[in-house]
């Protein structure tokens, strides 16, 4: 899936005029970067559907310092050949557990903790194994230009509960997968994440 040039553009314009509110001083450019950042706003509420805050405006707002890719980390963990997937309140659909990285956290440490909160198991990170730019993977447009980490874990604990985000978290076979939530995870990768459960020599893919 190509994304459409105006999000590429209004994306290009949102940077731009978060780094500029970052680093400029002069009140003239300062006001001319809010007009930039409403430009982008107006741009990507014309081309929607696009999965983001309603209020993009504000969404831009919160925005701050040098504009750079968001990261969404994901972990594969794997029980009798079976990977666990949870359930997203959100869209009622399945992905690996996961969600964005948090300022402070190493990769590694965010994708285990989003793994406890959203399933209720505790995992043990052994491998990075894919490294993705969103938009070259076929997910549907999204706000913000974002970089996708896959990790394989290992079980060490806890069993399956419910959180604030996900209603489910339950083990899954190669083919048998439930609706996926197409926002977070594609089949492909969930195939790509067993290749690399039943061959642990593989690379790290990355794009």
């Amino acid at each position: 899936m190509s994304h459409p040039q105006w999000l590429k553009w209004a994306r290009r314009l949102q940077a731009l005029s978060q780094t500029g509110l970052t680093y400029c001083k002069d009140q003239f450019d300062i006001h001319r970067y809010h007009e930039l950042r409403e430009i982008a706003a107006e741009m990507m509420a014309a081309g929607a559907p696009v999965p983001a805050d309603a209020q993009l405006s504000q969404l831009f707002a919160e925005q701050c310092g040098y504009a750079t890719p968001k990261i969404d980390v994901r972990v594969a963990a794997f029980h009798d050949d079976r990977i666990l997937l949870v359930r997203e309140i959100s869209d009622h659909c399945w992905t690996l557990p996961g969600g964005w990285a948090d300022v402070g956290e190493p990769p590694s440490v965010a994708a285990a903790r989003e793994t406890r909160e959203e399933s209720g198991f505790e995992v043990e990170i052994t491998k990075l194994a894919a490294l993705y730019d969103r938009d070259l993977q076929g997910h549907p447009p999204f706000a913000f230009h974002t970089y996708k980490a896959f990790f394989i874990a290992e079980l060490r604990a806890g069993a399956a509960q419910p959180s604030n985000e996900t209603s489910d978290a339950q083990f899954f076979s190669a083919d048998h997968l439930p609706p996926l939530s197409l926002t977070r995870v594609m089949p492909a990768q969930v195939a790509h994440m067993f290749e690399h459960h039943r061959d642990p020599q593989l690379p790290t893919s990355f794009d």
